[in-house]
């Protein structure tokens, strides 16, 4: 047994196949066995498939740079074929027919591939307690969240059964529980991964494909291989100059930095420990050479939240249709009441609410990339407080009776309509969406980002901070995540260095 394993980073792991002193089989044997050792408490592995992962390893991976290391991918928009695909729901159960095209250049890398994490149903809230797969525990502390929707990717990788794993990001996907796990995400830019051939821009291109990862480099790395133009893609953008793993490798010029403290969520309190990390966080950097000053977007908070809500409602409804559609009704017979909830306003809006909405985003984007223009990057909290208990963001029992009404209700008033003009809405998502108030800026604007763990709480649970770069500029925010690894700023307790 490869006693190391959990020491090394996805690239450590490659260099040490590729020279012979373990082999791709005896690195899914830890896999597996870490598997087998702490998913029956942590609950993040939702289907297995080690058999074919050892047939791979056997018949030999693909010669690339991660050849050879256990992967895991998320269970919801990484198609992976013949094997089952159920997006967090008890409605869906779907055999892929072939992969999508962030697992074909996955593949390529040489990962192996032996199961898919779990999620909250169709990656619709940011904690990952579904009702199909029950809930993903954090790895730190037992019945607290490990966030969503990759959550069960994140807590695969903090816990140490792979060094990375496949992590999707619509509202702080990845950077939200990679927050609350201690682990490293990176959002890319809207368009450098593809999405694809299923989906052209996944909600209006706030959805972005990549990693959850123990270091920097191993995300840099993957994202030299995901990243580029795709057949039927709305967007090509530029490649960067050099690769993603030389930026993290050197150190940054000395940039410019805007210190975010205000939620662009109303009524949303940051945590005293939470501000606590970003004053540190902002010292440090400062002693990096870096200049740091707050400066905040000039946003509206009331209208952020509502624009970006249209978009994603709008989406559900498609969604959920889609699949009735494709599969029949009896595919979506036992939706959670969020989702269906979600479903139930989407359907209620008109192309003038979501080109609206969108017209929102377009005014978010602008104000942030005037800030943009004076300062390199964006540096806030990844999310307002620490992780919570299992139970609390989920929807309560009279939140569920309220949603399932909502559909009776409907059959006389347009209760989609109602719901967000009375302030329904707002006070039923809040405590979700209070949640994203830093996260949301990267998915509606598009800008790259990403959380880095850089302390704990009292209560031994991470807490992350939040670098936000130019569009395009993954090179920059990956230089300083580097820079700040290599100086020790992350916290230790985050895997085992």
């Amino acid at each position: 047994m490869f006693k190391e394993y959990t020491q090394y980073d996805g690239l450590a792991l490659a260099a040490l196949v590729n020279s012979g002193e373990v082999s791709a089989k005896e690195l899914l044997d830890v896999a597996v066995y870490q598997a087998n050792k702490i998913n029956p408490e942590l609950n993040a592995i939702i289907h297995r498939f080690d058999e074919r992962a050892y047939n791979a390893a056997q018949a030999g991976l693909p010669n690339g740079v991660f050849n050879g290391v256990p992967y895991l991918l998320k269970d919801l928009s990484f198609s992976f074929a013949d094997e089952p695909v159920t997006m967090g729901s008890r409605s869906v159960n779907i055999i892929s027919e072939n992969d999508s095209e962030i697992v074909k250049r996955m593949k390529a890398t040489g990962v192996n591939t032996f199961g898919k994490t779990n999620t909250p149903e169709f990656g619709l809230i940011i904690t990952t307690e579904p009702k199909a797969h029950g809930a993903t525990h954090n790895p730190f502390k037992k019945g607290y969240s490990s966030g969503g929707s990759s959550g069960g990717s994140a807590a695969a990788v903090a816990s140490g059964i792979v060094p990375m794993a496949g992590a999707g990001d619509g509202g702080g996907s990845i950077r939200f529980p990679a927050a609350w796990c201690g682990a490293f995400g990176l959002k890319p830019s809207r368009g450098r991964n593809p999405v694809g051939p299923m989906f052209g821009e996944s909600w209006e291109g706030a959805v972005a494909d990549h990693v959850i990862t123990r270091s920097v480099r191993d995300s840099a790395a993957m994202l030299d291989a995901t990243s580029g133009a795709e057949i039927g893609a709305p967007f090509v953008i530029a490649p960067p100059d050099g690769t993603f793993l030389q930026a993290a490798m050197r150190a940054p010029r000395q940039l410019t930095i805007a210190l975010h403290q205000q939620p662009l969520i109303a009524n949303t309190v940051v945590d005293k420990e939470v501000m606590a990390v970003l004053e540190q966080t902002a010292k440090q950097l400062e002693a990096m050479g870096h200049r740091v000053i707050p400066a905040e977007p000039n946003i509206n908070i009331e209208q952020f939240w509502h624009d970006f809500m249209v978009v994603v409602c709008a989406h559900t409804a498609f969604t959920i249709d889609n699949i009735e559609r494709h599969f029949g009704s009896a595919h979506t017979k036992q939706l959670e009441p969020q989702t269906y909830n979600m479903a139930l306003l989407g359907r209620s809006l008109s192309a003038v609410d979501l080109a609206q909405a969108k017209h929102g985003w377009h005014h978010s984007r602008y104000q942030t990339g005037l800030l943009l223009e004076t300062y390199d990057i964006i540096l806030c909290p990844t999310v307002p407080t620490p992780a919570v208990k299992h139970g609390v963001l989920p929807p309560s029992r009279m939140d569920e009776v309220l949603m399932r009404s909502a559909d009776l209700l409907n059959k006389g008033i347009d209760m989609g309509k109602y719901a967000f003009r009375s302030g329904m809405i707002e006070k039923l998502s809040q405590p979700v969406l209070g949640k994203m108030a830093f996260t949301l800026l990267g998915n509606v604007t598009g800008l790259p980002a990403m959380s880095v763990p850089v302390g704990m709480s009292k209560k031994g649970l991470p807490i992350g901070m939040q670098l936000i770069g130019r569009m395009n500029d993954e090179a920059t925010l990956l230089s300083v995540a580097g820079e700040m690894e290599r100086a020790g700023l992350f916290t230790k307790a985050s895997f085992e260095k």
